[in-house]
């Protein structure tokens, strides 16, 4: 477990937290090579059978990344992406998977820094967790 290394899906609005993702590796800001980004037309497009096929595919951790409130591009689609986050949240402890192992986070496309400290964070809050255990069935 020391040396596990999660894999992290994070599913970025194209307006706004895919291009603060890009800002950020323009200002050559670290953020760990293991999250893997998703881009999407906005995180309101983002269902429940995509957060959960993440897990089953082998993700640790996802998280969903879309514009600050009251600025989505689609009007409230970040609205709608944080109730389904709470929703599917309650259904991954429902089925033994920790809900903090998924996150909704805002922010501007200009956000470079926050998109970088973000990853970080998410990604050393997994790793104290642990692998999923989705992860952990399927490799016995």
């Amino acid at each position: 477990m020391e040396n596990f290394e999660p894999v992290i899906v994070a599913f970025c609005c194209h307006y706004c937290a895919y291009t603060a993702a890009d800002m950020a590796g323009s200002q050559r800001l670290p953020y760990p090579a293991n999250v893997k980004i998703i881009r999407v037309p906005c995180s309101g497009k983002v269902d429940a059978l995509h957060i959960i096929k993440a897990f089953e595919n082998g993700a640790d951790g996802v998280y969903v990344a879309g514009c600050l409130e009251g600025d989505c591009h689609f009007k409230n689609g970040n609205e709608k992406a944080a109730q389904r986050i709470i929703y599917v949240k309650k259904y991954l402890e429902e089925i033994g998977i920790e809900g903090e192992r998924l996150e909704m986070v805002t922010m501007s496309a200009g956000m470079g820094y926050r998109f970088a400290q973000t990853a970080t964070e998410i990604t050393e809050k997994i790793r104290k967790l642990g692998p999923s255990p989705i992860r952990v069935a399927m490799a016995q």
